[in-house]
């Protein structure tokens, strides 16, 4: 990542986050690649015992070069919308001072996320403008362990692409499930909003 901007980050991450990825300094050019630090950064996640089992990064699509990255902080937060991806793109914004990832003369920019989006931040991955989206386990695999991923619509993924947003599914699916094993082994909770009244 490169170095921060005069103005705060929008969210602040865990000081163990930060040296994680501090020595990442060589781009990472597979999917599989940028993935696995997604996938290390929600296993990390479950062990420092922050958050929910999720992690996301934003790389510069073509060459990547690491943005910004993001955990799972809404149990630490008390913040019901700080899941990891919405961390990841907020970050990445502040990053690279624009609030549009696909603005004119900035490199296309790619999400990669250990699991597919929920309601809620797939709502934020159109209006980001990041150029694709790379996810690991499915929205079926989070919902087995008892997390809510909210009215997504069903051609979701269409609708992405429809939007210009290249998306590739299931990149290492089977290690990103078992951050959510590992999660439920050491009695995570499970933070979904009441249900009804």
């Amino acid at each position: 990542m490169t170095s921060s901007s005069s103005a705060p980050s929008p969210f602040n991450l865990p000081a163990w986050v930060e040296r994680l990825v501090q020595d990442q300094k060589t781009p990472l050019v597979s999917a599989h690649d940028r993935m696995g630090l997604v996938i290390q950064l929600a296993l990390s996640n479950v062990e420092q015992g922050i958050g929910g089992p999720f992690g996301a990064a934003v790389f510069e699509a073509q060459t990547g070069a690491l943005v910004s990255v993001g955990v799972n902080l809404v149990t630490v937060t008390n913040c019901s919308h700080a899941h990891a991806e919405m961390v990841a793109l907020a970050n990445a914004q502040q990053q690279v001072r624009s609030f549009d990832l696909g603005a004119p003369g900035m490199p296309p920019h790619q999400l990669v996320t250990s699991c597919e989006p929920c309601a809620m931040c797939f709502g934020a991955i159109p209006l980001s403008g990041v150029r694709s989206l790379v996810c690991g386990a499915r929205s079926e695999d989070a919902e087995a362990f008892g997390f809510d991923e909210g009215a997504k619509p069903k051609n979701w993924a269409t609708a992405l692409q429809e939007r210009g947003i290249d998306l590739i599914r299931d990149v290492c699916r089977g290690e990103a499930v078992v951050v959510f094993q590992e999660y439920q082994k050491r009695g995570g909770l499970i933070y979904n909003p009441r249900r009804g009244r």
